[in-house]
């Protein structure tokens, strides 16, 4: 929320509650984009946005830190957020970028283990955020709509395992490439 200045100020919790229509459709067609929510119906798609917190960050805001437990996934709605990991020595590295449109944090659906990486707030940042509670209730309460989500988390875990060992096989052959310079 910004005052009259354009400062950005953090809202109540009030004024997270309601959604204007427009908002709605806009976050209907977020979760649609979504591959664990894509088999899902439109009528389906308005249940699951009930589940849906709204947050806001400002620039450098942490939304999560490393070693916090795993307690939902995080949708952009507006802004940009970097998902960093530290060392040991607490040296940040830059694992991605994301922006409006892009998700994070689905692993704590399925685990809930602690974060495994900090995502701060690059730019101020709208997040719509669902809770592993809300959405294991829903799941209890719609068991076939939550085999369709569940199969969708479990195409974006295969498809990123699949892209790391990719990663890590270029990075192998980048290696000994280096090595027999």
């Amino acid at each position: 929320m910004e005052n009259k200045n354009g400062n950005v100020v953090h809202s109540s919790v009030w004024s997270n509650i309601f959604n204007t229509p427009t908002e709605k459709s806009d976050l209907e067609k977020s979760l649609q984009a979504i591959p664990m929510f894509k088999e899902l119906s439109k009528k389906d798609l308005s249940l699951v946005s009930k589940l849906i917190n709204n947050r806001s960050y400002i620039a450098g805001e942490y939304i999560f830190s490393q070693g916090d437990p795993g307690l939902g996934l995080y949708i952009i709605r507006n802004g940009e957020v970097t998902i960093k990991k530290f060392t040991s020595e607490n040296e940040g590295l830059l694992l991605a970028t994301l922006f409006k449109g892009d998700f994070f944090g689905e692993l704590a659906l399925i685990d809930g283990e602690k974060r495994s990486a900090s995502a701060i707030a690059k730019t101020d940042t709208k997040i719509a955020v669902i809770f592993k509670p809300d959405l294991d209730e829903f799941i209890e309460k719609y068991p076939q709509k939550g085999v369709k989500i569940l199969k969708g988390v479990l195409q974006i875990i295969t498809y990123r395992l699949r892209k790391m060992d990719d990663d890590f096989l270029s990075i192998k052959e980048q290696q000994k490439n280096n090595i027999g310079e």
